[in-house]
């Protein structure tokens, strides 16, 4: 873990020893792989100081070196901050990652658009005199509930997006089928595009985006015709779970958009878990998402065991 604390704008980070003798340069290129506009602006700006003086970017740290980096300079919020109960599942300086209840979007379709989770945190940041751009990393379908990823300044938001698409953020939803699937695990491979029929539908199409589902059985519920899955997504392609269990032949119950009766008040799939290592500090941060339903639909299962 790197030591790292908070001093207004700045953050200040004490060079570790796997650091010594690579250049500021290098850190940012090598082991943060951050984008050269960011970069390049930071260098413009001088927002880059070791030991209390501006950086000679070329020269190597050393051990102890205080390096300071102005990422937490004001910014406008980018949508309108609006109050909504928020809960929230970690945070930091850098990053927040909240649970979404159903019914809720989790950014604005339309820029009049205040009820959703990214205006939620907007409000929560500027309750804490926190004035950033809020950018959610990945983001959940309105009925399906659990974790979401925001980053609160541009250079981790870029961090976190290069993570997500290296498959280095493991998500892990829960989801209730229709039907009783006698595998214990499998993998879904098939391209998803849109539903040419359909304004909001997806569909397997072979012209469409590569798509990867694995999933595991967790229990069989014969009675009502029901398998409980952990799924595993290796892509984030829109409505992923719900078309893959769909086009096998197990829709999600709830999910009346692809096949699923009417069970549930939403379709039956929650992002129970969220995994990374901090791109600054490099802890390993894991966040489990409890269930926010009034409506029980996974009952008996403890978040905090997936």
């Amino acid at each position: 873990m790197i030591e790292t604390s908070r001093k207004g704008e700045w953050l200040e980070i004490i060079v570790p020893e796997k650091w010594t003798n690579y250049s500021v340069q290098e850190i940012f290129r090598t082991f943060w792989q951050a984008p050269k506009k960011l970069t390049h602006s930071l260098r413009m700006e001088k927002g880059v100081k070791v030991n209390g003086q501006p950086a000679d970017w070329t020269a190597a740290l050393n051990l102890n070196d205080r390096l300071a980096i102005r990422f937490f300079s004001e910014q406008e919020f980018g949508i309108q901050p609006s109050y909504h109960e928020l809960s929230i599942l970690y945070e930091d300086d850098h990053l927040i990652v909240v649970n979404k209840p159903a019914k809720m979007d989790t950014h604005p379709n339309v820029p009049e658009e205040t009820d959703t989770l990214s205006n939620a945190v907007a409000y929560h940041l500027l309750s804490n005199a926190e004035y950033r751009q809020v950018k959610h990393v990945h983001r959940l379908d309105r009925d399906t509930t659990g974790a979401v990823l925001f980053a609160k300044h541009p250079f981790i938001g870029s961090i976190l997006d290069q993570m997500l698409e290296k498959r280095e953020i493991k998500r892990t939803y829960l989801a209730l089928v229709q039907g009783i699937i006698t595998a214990k695990k499998g993998t879904i491979k098939e391209p998803i595009g849109r539903d040419r029929h359909h304004a909001t539908r997806r569909r397997v199409s072979p012209s469409g985006q590569r798509a990867v589902t694995h999933f595991e059985v967790l229990q069989t519920n014969k009675k009502q015709n029901l398998t409980l899955v952990k799924c595993f997504l290796e892509t984030g392609r829109t409505h992923q779970i719900r078309v893959h269990f769909s086009h096998i032949g197990f829709p999600l119950a709830g999910d009346l958009l692809y096949g699923g009766k009417p069970i549930f008040s939403r379709q039956a799939l929650h992002a129970i878990k969220l995994e990374f290592v901090h791109p600054i500090t490099e802890e390993t941060i894991t966040c489990h998402a409890p269930f926010l339903d009034t409506q029980n639909i996974f009952t008996g299962i403890d978040p905090y065991s997936i």
